[in-house]
Formats: C-alpha cells, structure tokens, sequence
C-alpha cells in the first residue's frame, strides 16, 4: 500500500510538471464553458418566466452547471496523454518497472482533479460577476467541486480505459464525443428537469453527471438537503472507484497486444 501511495505521489508530480509546462491547457478548456456561461446566462434569462421553473436567476441556475460541464470536458480528453505516453514508448518501460498499474491510472487523474478544482474556481469568481449567487456558501461550492472531482476521475479513467484499449486518437475522439455530449445534455446542466420530456427525465436518473449536477446545485442553494448530497457523491465515489479499477484492468488488453 505505501508503495502504490508513493508511487502515485510520484505520477502525480510527473504530470503536474507536464502541466506546469503548458499552462495555457487550463485556459483553452474554460474557453467554451465562459461562452455557454455567458451567451446562455443572457439568451435564456426569461426561461425564468416559465410556469414551475424555481429559480429566480438563470444564472444562479446556470452557474452549477456550467462549472460540471467544464470538468466533463476536460476529463474527457485524459486518455490523451497516456496514449501519447504509448506511442513514445514510455509507457512500456514503466510496465517493465517494479511499479504497480494503479498509479500509472491514478497520476493523470490527479493531474485533471487540479486542473479542473483551479477551472471551477475561475468559473465561481466569472458566475459572481456575472451576477450569479452561491446562496449554500463556502461549503455549498466545496461540496461542488468534491462532486465535480469524482465525475472527472470516473470520466478520466473511462478515457484512459478506451486509450489503453484502442491506441488511436481519432476512436478516442470519436467514443468521448459519444458519450460526453449525450451526458451532458441529457442532464440538468441548462434546464429543471421537471420541465424536459419523461424520456429525458427517465435517462437523467442514470446520469452520473446529472447526479453531479443535482447535488451541486442542491449544496450551493440557501436550503441545502445535506442526505441527498452525500448520496449522491456516494453513489459518484463508488462510480469513480469502479472506473478506475477497469482502467487498471484495461492494462492486461495493452500487454497481450506487445
């Protein structure tokens, strides 16, 4: 166990080097997040109008959202570095080192989790000036990020599963457009469920980043259900969990192809 732990320590400290290397990752992933925040946040601030929508701000509604969809993005893309670490040949000489296959899955996700706590920060302080309000407070917006961090790790170790699986970039690209997409909108990112079709609403109890939005949502609102969050960030944790178990196992596929 200390040595998976120090070896992950180790990981994550090669992959923050790659970051801090380009650091302009950090802003070119916020850049589509700040549009929807904003061109959303005034194209559909009447929706507030709608009979039985509850909240009296689009961007007070709108802000949670945004702030999960920016790390399923970002989390999306993770198996890019590994399949980089493949085609260079890194990657076999780590399997060929005493180190164990869960910290080779867990640095890269550390790596994203940062990445993605600094985005939601910047994307808190954009809501705020935009004129959002996070009525839960400092424990609301923690509570948010720990969900928001436990769907990017469950989404991380899914791309670096098919990274490790496939090899190639473009069937990468390909299967998270795939399922990001479809996630993200069959979710309660842009609008209350309780006005979207019953189909929508049927696939949404399924949705993990529904479940992340919801218990986001819930903890940053003035009258927080603090049962209803922690189950959820259960329900993530466990997801996350299983996630990067198969992303470990995905490592058996890669050593029966070399």
């Amino acid at each position: 166990m200390t040595a998976t732990v120090l070896n992950s320590f180790d990981m994550t400290q090669r992959w923050m080097r790659a970051l801090i290397r380009q650091p302009w990752w950090i802003a070119i992933t916020l850049v589509q997040p700040i549009i929807w925040l904003l061109l959303f946040g005034a194209l559909f601030k009447a929706v507030t109008e709608i009979p039985g929508f509850e909240a009296a701000s689009y961007n007070d509604f709108l802000a949670p959202g945004v702030i999960v969809m920016a790390s399923v993005f970002a989390a999306g893309w993770n198996g890019m570095g590994t399949l980089e670490d493949l085609q260079r040949g890194v990657m076999d000489r780590f399997l060929v080192t005493p180190v164990s296959r869960s910290p080779l899955i867990i640095g890269p996700i550390a790596q994203v989790s940062i990445v993605i706590v600094i985005q939601s920060l910047i994307m808190v302080g954009i809501s705020l000036a935009v004129g959002a309000e996070f009525p839960g407070g400092v424990h609301g917006i923690a509570a948010l990020f720990l969900a928001t961090v436990l769907l990017a790790a469950t989404l991380a170790a899914f791309s670096q599963a098919i990274a490790l699986v496939t090899r190639q970039e473009e069937t990468l690209i390909g299967i998270v457009q795939f399922v990001v997409l479809p996630l993200t909108f069959l979710s309660a990112c842009f609008m209350q469920l309780d006005l979207a079709p019953g189909w929508i609403q049927d696939l949404a109890k399924f949705n993990p980043v529904n479940w992340t939005v919801e218990a986001g949502r819930d903890a940053t609102s003035a009258a927080a259900d603090w049962g209803f969050i922690f189950e959820r960030i259960g329900l993530l944790a466990i997801l996350a969990a299983f996630s990067i178990w198969v992303a470990t196992r995905a490592f058996r596929s890669y050593q029966r192809s070399v």
